[in-house]
């Protein structure tokens, strides 16, 4: 993953599409009103949170709907030419559509945009089917867009600073395991125990395992502190060799300091210096050298 990448956005792209946001400068105002409005005036909202709709589930909201109308309206913001922008209804919205309603019952409101997006991801959060990814989305989004704090988009969704990062903290994982969450092969428990693993290519090959062996979250932990114990210990073990500028300044020094010193480095540059000295008296006449 790029360091310099927004977890968040990388995971929107990967799963939604590259999305234009548009941006619309109107005053901070609100307007409230219910009316019926015709429904191809209706434009989809793009910061929706959620990423998949059951079909079934929609159809059956549809068949309600043919039966009955639709009694809840939803709530849009007029953005100009006669168009509106979901806030929230998305999916009465699109049952609507499977109905074949011409016009709907809305819930009319003109505010600007951080409203707007505040409105309609803090609405879409508080729903039980929304997935882990997508609410870490929407919190993300909410912290980008809107210039929150982890503190403030608590109060504001009822969650507590921790049950927020724990959500954040998902976005850092690679899209592979992120998808995985949201198609429900693993739960947000899984998830949360890869993040310390930093290699995707680990991440997806432990994936596989936890869905395979259908690992409980204790046991994903287990194999998670194994799999980076392992990978410390072969990383401590791997020998690399000094190139030949920092042996010639290894022999220099033991000539010098009149004893073999020692340089060894790992895989990641990381290393050190020793230098024997076998009594006191070695070790003074070391250190004057050094002085």
């Amino acid at each position: 993953m790029n360091k310099n990448e927004k977890p968040a956005r990388r995971g929107l792209e990967a799963m939604l599409g590259n999305i234009e946001i548009p941006v619309r400068k109107e005053n901070t105002q609100v307007v409230s009103g219910n009316t019926n409005i015709h429904i191809d005036s209706i434009e989809a909202n793009p910061y929706q949170p959620r990423t998949q709709f059951d079909q079934a589930a929609l159809e059956e909201l549809a068949q309600s709907i043919k039966t009955y109308g639709l009694i809840q309206p939803v709530t849009v913001r007029p953005v100009g030419n006669g168009k509106y922008q979901l806030i929230s209804g998305e999916r009465r919205f699109r049952a609507a559509q499977l109905a074949g309603l011409t016009e709907i019952p809305a819930f009319v409101r003109t505010v600007d945009d951080a409203l707007s997006i505040q409105m309609a991801l803090v609405e879409n959060i508080q729903r039980a089917d929304l997935n882990a990814i997508e609410i870490a989305m929407s919190y993300q989004m909410l912290i980008d867009e809107c210039h929150l704090t982890q503190e403030e988009l608590g109060a504001k969704v009822g969650k507590t600073n921790t049950t927020i990062s724990n959500y954040l903290r998902l976005l850092k994982l690679s899209t592979l395991v992120q998808v995985a969450v949201r198609d429900g092969q693993i739960s947000m428990g899984h998830a949360r125990a890869l993040v310390p693993v930093e290699d995707e290519a680990v991440q997806a090959k432990l994936v596989r395992q936890i869905v395979d062996e259908q690992l409980s979250v204790r046991q994903t932990e287990t194999l998670v502190k194994k799999t980076l114990e392992g990978a410390r210990n072969k990383k401590s073990k791997v020998k690399i060799t000094l190139s030949d500028e920092v042996r010639s300044a290894q022999t220099a020094i033991s000539q010098k300091l009149g004893t073999k010193i020692g340089i060894s480095k790992d895989i990641s540059g990381k290393g050190r210096i020793q230098i024997p000295f076998s009594s006191d008296e070695e070790l003074k006449h070391i250190l004057d050298l050094l002085q």
